[in-house]
């Protein structure tokens, strides 16, 4: 296995000169992409509308094409999930990546080329371990095994049989080639299993065999896999278990509220922690630097690149700038063409950049309210939802409201927190607690997995607060008046910290 490391060590390095040529030129790259994207597209029925054809510069696509969401492209998605091809991209698209749902639907379908498969999700996984590599020279990280534990949600026939939908993880691990496969642990069956309580249970018995060098996912369930597998085997540390663990490659939700976690379950300052960021609609962005937070945005992966300045959001028609145009410490929505056929999506994801040589970001929020600690991404309009119908059920009404995370602690699973004041308090207030828990899980399919037997989220805890509470905050803040309103959610506590000693005052 020493040699076999090695050589895949050597190959992996060969990446890093590609990626040093989009760093160096990151304007033309994109240009390249710009124009291969439309001129792949333009025999589509999207192309064709918007005449691709006739499309000689980024000016004139901005002009005629205006900027995305899901429910402007959805009526293209579900007639592909019905058969269709053709129509955004010229490939047959036969995978769908499922992620939380629109203000409309319950789950969103995101299209995933085999172009998407292999030049942006894929590429980007080999590259975050190049770039590892090079970081590391020493990495063993081939000598053994990595513990991938994908999504929750099993493969789903769609439309006419021939569409399948999954969560992203899950489409990937489906498809990963060969080579990888050799890598990876648990069996592809364990991995894919739908009921996430037998499969944690199962994925912990088989990988405490293994000779684990590295793990990957999203760190709310590499917890709790992590910590059934402390007690199966009665040891204090992964280290214990798997000497060889050397690195951890996660994403999909802030790293910050889970670091002290990791140190206790691998007290090792030899443990290098590589973030990516890899959402349904693409492969974005590689944390390159050991030492530093800061992704590098991926440039050569099937994706060309706008950026929205947040305070031009809601204008009637937004102006977006290209990479050569962007600033320091400005917040911008990012917006993507894509080599699956999404044309100047927003995808909803706010970035600000660290640096411009080369092009660096950080994941600043979303583009609106939400709490997204535990992959749960719920939004304003699932808590209005889940409010109004509590309100119905109770006979309440609400006058002010914010919410935000509880984290791990000890043993314990997260929460979500309310501080609610009402203008009319519910009948019954258990009964108003557990009917808003009930309609989130609803209408929010990555709250309800998160919620299931209480793995990661537990039912959420709710604060009646005094009247007058959100206007003594708000003037406290010097945020009275019409222009002001109080955040709904946040996806930490400052709010929730800075109103709660107001409940007892």
């Amino acid at each position: 296995m020493a040699i076999v490391n090695s050589i895949i060590n050597w190959i992996m390095k060969k990446r890093i000169h590609q990626i040093e040529l989009f760093m160096k030129y990151p304007h033309e790259v994109q240009e390249e992409w710009f124009q291969s994207l439309i001129t792949t597209a333009q025999a589509t029925e999207w192309g064709k509308k918007f005449d691709y054809k006739s499309i000689c510069n980024l000016e004139t696509f901005k002009e005629r094409v205006p900027i995305q969401d899901y429910n402007s492209l959805k009526p293209y998605i579900d007639r592909m999930i019905a058969g269709e091809q053709n129509l955004l991209w010229p490939s047959d698209i036969k995978w769908f990546a499922k992620s939380s749902g629109t203000t409309s639907d319950r789950s969103k379908f995101i299209p995933v080329s085999e172009e998407a498969l292999e030049d942006c999700h894929f590429q980007g996984g080999k590259d975050l371990l190049s770039i590892y590599c090079h970081n590391r020279p020493d990495a063993k990280v081939f000598t053994g095994k990595g513990v991938v534990l994908g999504g929750s949600h099993k493969i789903n026939q769609l439309g006419n049989g021939d569409s399948s939908s999954g969560d992203l993880s899950a489409i990937l691990i489906r498809n990963l080639p060969f080579w990888a496969e050799m890598y990876r642990t648990p069996d592809l069956e364990t991995t894919l299993n739908p009921n996430f309580e037998e499969k944690i249970e199962r994925v912990a018995n088989l990988v405490i065999h293994e000779n684990v060098t590295n793990l990957s996912g999203v760190p709310t369930w590499n917890v709790v896999l992590a910590k059934r597998v402390l007690e199966l085997t009665g040891k204090d540390n992964l280290l214990e278990i798997w000497p060889n663990l050397e690195l951890y490659l996660h994403g999909g939700v802030s790293f910050k509220p889970y670091k002290e976690q990791f140190k206790r379950l691998i007290p090792s300052d030899n443990m290098y922690y590589l973030e990516n960021y890899n959402a349904s609609e693409g492969y974005f962005g590689i944390q390159d630097q050991s030492d530093s937070d800061d992704l590098l945005l991926m440039l050569d992966y099937g994706v060309y690149y706008e950026f929205l300045p947040v305070e031009n959001l809601y204008d009637e028609h937004p102006l977006t700038l290209t990479l050569d145009q962007v600033e320091l410490g400005k917040n911008y929505a990012l917006i993507i063409s894509t080599n699956a056929g999404l044309w100047r999506y927003m995808i909803g994801d706010t970035i600000k950049f660290t640096t411009l040589h080369p092009y660096r970001i950080q994941i600043t929020g979303r583009t609106k309210q939400y709490i997204n600690t535990f992959g749960e991404e719920l939004i304003v309009d699932n808590a209005d939802n889940g409010l109004r119908e509590a309100c119905k059920i109770t006979n309440a009404i609400v006058r002010d409201y914010t919410a935000g995370p509880v984290y791990f602690h000890n043993n314990e699973a997260g929460a979500h927190e309310w501080i609610i004041e009402f203008e009319k308090e519910p009948d019954d207030f258990t009964e108003f607690k557990n009917v808003l828990d009930e309609k989130l899980r609803e209408v929010n399919s990555d709250y309800d997995a998160k919620r299931f037997k209480n793995m990661a989220l537990k039912a959420p805890i709710i604060h009646m607060a005094p009247s007058g509470t959100f206007y003594r905050w708000m003037k406290n803040r010097d945020k009275l008046g019409g222009q002001n309103k109080v955040p709904r959610l946040a996806n930490d506590r400052n709010y929730l910290d800075s109103i709660l000693p107001l409940l007892n005052s």
